[in-house]
């Protein structure tokens, strides 16, 4: 990204429209992790199948099967994964309050430290705990990331695990595609071959740090 983008991509304006938006659940990581995973077993079931010598159609069927049964699979345990840290982040919040409310001092020492770490000190370090302890819900929600590493997930589980779902069998489809084709075994595991790696380079530039 060029200087002139990146100047107006830090204008005021542009700022606030940028946290506000991170600020809203995206459900990137769920849809690269579905999208790579379901790419990959795909693909991995069709070599499996090819280099056993078995026709295409045998291929087309196990990788059909895989989709659906590794697909429901990962949906699965991606909610139990983001259903727990939710209840996690849950148990903990009205533990902090309580800490709060039965040791401020503590807690309002807490905050001089981890601000005190960050590099901050004297007057701007004061005012800094004073701020956060004047307001109880930044208080308890600093407390809850600082201390414990925990952001608030703004989704549902069962959209990041619809995420995932959606996106492996979108990605993982791709592989099978030449296996829909009237083409000779080679030249459909070629294929193949050749969508899966362009498939996991696209995600990759798509959702990844450039």
């Amino acid at each position: 990204m060029d200087q002139s983008n990146l100047v107006i991509e830090h204008q005021a304006a542009n700022i606030s429209l940028r946290l506000d938006e991170l600020a809203r659940h995206r459900p990137v990581a769920n849809a690269v992790l579905g999208g790579i995973d379901g790419c990959v077993t795909t693909f991995a079931i069709v070599s499996g199948s090819v280099g056993a010598g078995l026709p295409g159609s045998v291929a087309l069927i196990l990788g059909i099967a895989n989709l659906i049964a590794d697909g429901f699979s990962m949906a699965v345990s991606n909610f139990e994964a983001v259903k727990a840290n939710v209840d996690y982040y849950d148990h903990l919040k009205p533990m902090e309050r309580r800490h709060i409310e039965l040791v401020p001092a503590g807690e309002t020492e807490e905050i001089r430290q981890i601000f005190a770490r960050k590099g901050f000190d004297g007057e701007v370090l004061q005012k800094i705990v004073e701020t956060m302890t004047d307001d109880r819900d930044l208080w308890v929600n600093t407390m809850l990331q600082e201390e414990h590493g925990m952001a608030r997930f703004s989704g549902t589980p069962i959209r990041a695990a619809l995420t995932t779902f959606s996106s492996f069998l979108m990605a993982g489809v791709i592989p099978l595609a030449p296996f829909f084709l009237t083409l000779d075994l080679r030249a459909q595991f070629f294929v193949s071959a050749v969508l899966a790696f362009l498939t996991g380079y696209l995600l990759r530039e798509a959702f990844g740090v450039s």
